[in-house]
């Protein structure tokens, strides 16, 4: 079993220890993970980009980001499992459509949107 697999059976027994699958539906744990990556961008909100850099240099800013990470860690792979999607093979299959979208040679060192992949 893989970290990941062993993170998404601790949070399954953890919901069901409390009874709490009837609340983890889809809607309602994207709309969690949503607020958490909000907590996240509040945290780095009126950072400047060199600040936001360093931020994991300041004791209670990184104990801070830990915990708006972890949060929404654990929303993201509790999402996953009860959609019953691996994330690991997921985000490979993401990977591979971005580098076919995003060749070397035309977007090294661009931040410019590529079409759609016909």
């Amino acid at each position: 079993m893989t970290e990941l697999e062993e993170l998404a059976d601790r949070l399954r027994r953890f919901a069901h220890d409390r009874e709490w699958e009837r609340f983890h539906t889809p809607k309602n744990l994207a709309m969690a993970l949503a607020g958490e990556v909000g907590e996240l961008l509040a945290e780095l909100q009126w950072l400047t980009p060199e600040e936001s850099a360093r931020a994991m240099e300041d004791p209670e800013a990184a104990g801070r980001l830990r915990s708006e990470l972890a949060d929404v860690m654990i929303y993201l792979t509790r999402l996953a499992d009860v959609l019953n999607v691996d994330l690991v093979e997921a985000a490979h299959a993401k990977l591979d459509q971005s580098d076919r979208r995003y060749d070397v040679e035309t977007y090294r060192g661009s931040a410019r949107k590529a079409p759609p992949l016909a």
